[in-house]
């Protein structure tokens, strides 16, 4: 039942965050009219990620977590439903969602962090794989339906009426998480907070692999952190798209990520861990490079396809490897470390690239993030990363 309940409350948190994928974007170009703004906005959220991440594992790792999980998902509640309520007024404040998104980001962390620790305590050692596998598999369809749902509810109610059901899911997944029991962390593994603190980010930085792919991999947010809004401005702006329309290009979005999760197994088997992040991240520059020049729908729905379904596959081969080479007891630690140093650059990425669309035009911008992601890949065949077994102890 514990699990159960998680898994629930895992798979109704991304449906929220999925409706707000769409509505927010769509909320800030509605007031404003502006892709800058929705850039700045993406990238005020990033900031209060990696703030966050700096600390959340070591507070994941001294706190009672079932209460911390609870917590973080009624909090987000509380702060997304005063943005349907403030929209309901003749002058809607667009600074409120200044505030709100970032500290919703800012929970956002901590939940995850908090959840990842949480598997391992509900299935058991040996259950954790399976776990893994029926809240990603749940998760990927949510991430499936929820635009396309958001897409519908703000063409019919408006985006605000979208973020009221994403508030709602907190809710629900808050009332799922209080029938979870967690053991409580051991005091043993309570160290100095300034120890804890560095902890994850120094076996970032000792391991061979680990090292260049964590820099890889942040300097690919600040290429891509802002692509989605630019997305969605094409649509809006460039091809006229409605609302649901954006919800199921986005929706066909995540179909290409469980579709990327449904190959990587069978694919770094084959080919190894270097050519499957290599070739993954190769492929999501060829999906952005297409972007600048596709001029209907239908082309930007199968690019967006391919570009998440590389992600994917990328994603979860780093994920993977992270999980397979750390210590048990430091992989709260180096999850959150992993995270501040990913998202260090995203917010950055974020103002520039929907700053560059909307001086020059999303052609220009989707230019430039998809032949700097392709420098990446390329950059990648020199360093370790290309390895084939990383995994495996030298």
């Amino acid at each position: 039942m514990g699990f159960r309940a998680f898994w629930l409350a895992q798979t109704l948190s991304v449906a929220g965050d999925s409706f707000s994928l769409i509505a927010v974007p769509l909320l800030v170009l509605g007031a404003t009219g502006s892709v800058a703004m929705m850039g700045l906005l993406t990238a005020a959220a990033g900031v209060a990620t990696v703030v966050a991440g700096a600390v959340a594992g070591v507070v994941v790792d001294r706190v009672d977590r079932r209460r911390l999980l609870i917590g973080c998902d009624l909090a987000r509640c509380v702060l997304l439903a005063t943005v349907p309520l403030a929209w309901l007024l003749p002058e809607p404040p667009i600074h409120l969602l200044f505030a709100v998104l970032p500290a919703c980001a800012a929970i956002g962390m901590f939940f995850q962090v908090a959840a990842v620790t949480a598997v391992r305590g509900l299935v058991g050692p040996d259950g954790v794989t399976r776990a893994n596998g029926r809240i990603y598999a749940s998760t990927a369809l949510a991430s499936v339906l929820g635009p396309a749902l958001a897409g519908t509810v703000s063409a019919q109610l408006g985006p605000a009426a979208a973020i009221a059901a994403d508030a709602a899911t907190f809710a629900a997944s808050a009332a799922c998480l209080l029938a979870v029991r967690l053991a409580p962390v051991p005091a043993s593994v309570r160290g100095r907070w300034r120890d804890e603190f560095s902890a994850g980010a120094r076996f970032l930085l000792r391991h061979p692999v680990l090292r260049p792919l964590t820099a890889l991999l942040t300097v690919f947010l600040l290429f891509t952190f802002g692509l989605t809004d630019v997305v969605i401005y094409r649509l809006k702006s460039g091809l006229d798209a409605p609302d649901a329309v954006v919800g199921l290009v986005l929706g066909a979005g995540a179909v290409g990520t469980a579709l990327g999760a449904l190959a990587v197994a069978p694919l770094r088997r084959r080919l190894g861990f270097g050519a499957c992040w290599i070739g993954s991240t190769a492929m999501c520059a060829g999906a952005v490079l297409g972007l600048a020049v596709a001029s209907s729908v239908p082309v930007v729905c199968a690019l967006v396809t391919l570009y998440f379904a590389s992600l994917s596959i990328g994603g979860i081969c780093s994920m993977s490897l992270r999980q397979q080479v750390t210590p048990e007891h430091l992989l709260g630690r180096v999850t959150s470390a992993f995270w501040t140093i990913h998202f260090s650059l995203g917010p950055l990425g974020a103002a520039a690239l929907t700053a560059l669309a909307a001086r020059f035009g999303t052609a220009t911008a989707f230019t430039v993030a998809g032949a700097g992601t392709l420098a990446l890949a390329a950059t990648a065949l020199t360093t370790p990363v290309r390895a084939s077994r990383p995994e495996r102890p030298a």
